[in-house]
């Protein structure tokens, strides 16, 4: 028979179970941030051919997708994961903890990039392996230095994106109940991702870019179905992340966190 936890016991379980689900979060987010200047095309990593649709009369839909879009699924499972176990409060502390260091990071990028290069590091780096001249300080400022409008784009559509996925995984869980699991998990990722998709690219690349109106939303919809059908496969990962929890916790305690979880159904 399973003996309750004393409630010392009980804080220092949820305290570190939080820690490492935020440093999970945290991680997985600030890195999908840093490497998603660079865009990849889905068709040529599978060995196929460019789609080569058109969307608007105008504009050729390819599956090209940034490389944070390959790590943010994690991030997906994370949030509904600190959903089930810590609610609102949970999402919402992780997700401002995160933007705050977003945003810091990004300023020190944009700092860093302004410094003027040592010589001998300009020299020791040129010419490249072929022999061609080769500007390793360029490369460096083009590679980490990103635009306001995308460091912007990017925290309004994060910020936005977990506070409605909080709220519709609170709203699903009030109907579901503790089953039904993959439901609320992809219900709210369902809506989530379909505003933090398309708010990144029009503020970064339309209101601050110089981006058409078609393509935004050609690009939107491909990183929108993208986000979704993974995080749709990923769905057994939920399941397991319940499984492990539970059992470091204790069915006891985890029902416990569950039900104070879903008690607040409030937006904010």
């Amino acid at each position: 028979m399973e003996q309750p936890l004393d409630r010392r016991e009980f804080q220092s379980k949820k305290t570190n179970l939080f820690i490492i689900l935020s440093g999970i979060f945290l991680t997985n987010a600030i890195l999908a941030e840093i490497i998603g200047v660079k865009i990849f095309s889905g068709e040529y990593t599978l060995g196929l051919n460019p789609a080569g649709w058109t969307i608007f009369g105008e504009y050729v839909l390819d599956f090209n997708l940034t490389a944070g879009a390959v790590i943010w699924p994690i991030v997906f499972i994370t949030t509904d994961i600190i959903n089930e176990y810590y609610g609102k409060k949970g999402v919402r502390k992780i997700s401002f903890i995160t933007a705050f260091f977003i945003a810091y990071i990004f300023f020190v990028i944009v700092g860093v990039t302004r410094l003027p290069p040592a010589p001998f590091w300009l020299e020791v780096n040129t010419p490249d392996v072929d022999g061609n001249d080769f500007n390793i300080d360029y490369a460096f400022n083009v590679i980490f230095r990103q635009g306001l409008g995308i460091i912007i784009g990017s925290l309004v559509a994060f910020l936005l994106g977990q506070l409605i996925d909080v709220f519709v995984f609170q709203k699903l869980r009030k109907i579901t109940g503790p089953k039904m699991i993959w439901l609320r998990a992809t219900g709210s990722t369902l809506v989530s991702q379909f505003i933090d998709s398309f708010v990144v690219l029009g503020i970064a690349f339309y209101i601050f870019g110089n981006w058409s109106w078609a393509q935004v939303v050609s690009v939107g919809i491909i990183n929108y179905i993208y986000k979704f059908g993974v995080a749709i496969l990923l769905t057994p990962l939920l399941y397991l992340g319940h499984y492990l929890i539970d059992n470091y916790l204790g069915k006891e305690v985890a029902e416990e966190m569950t039900k104070e979880a879903s008690e607040d159904t409030s937006f904010l």
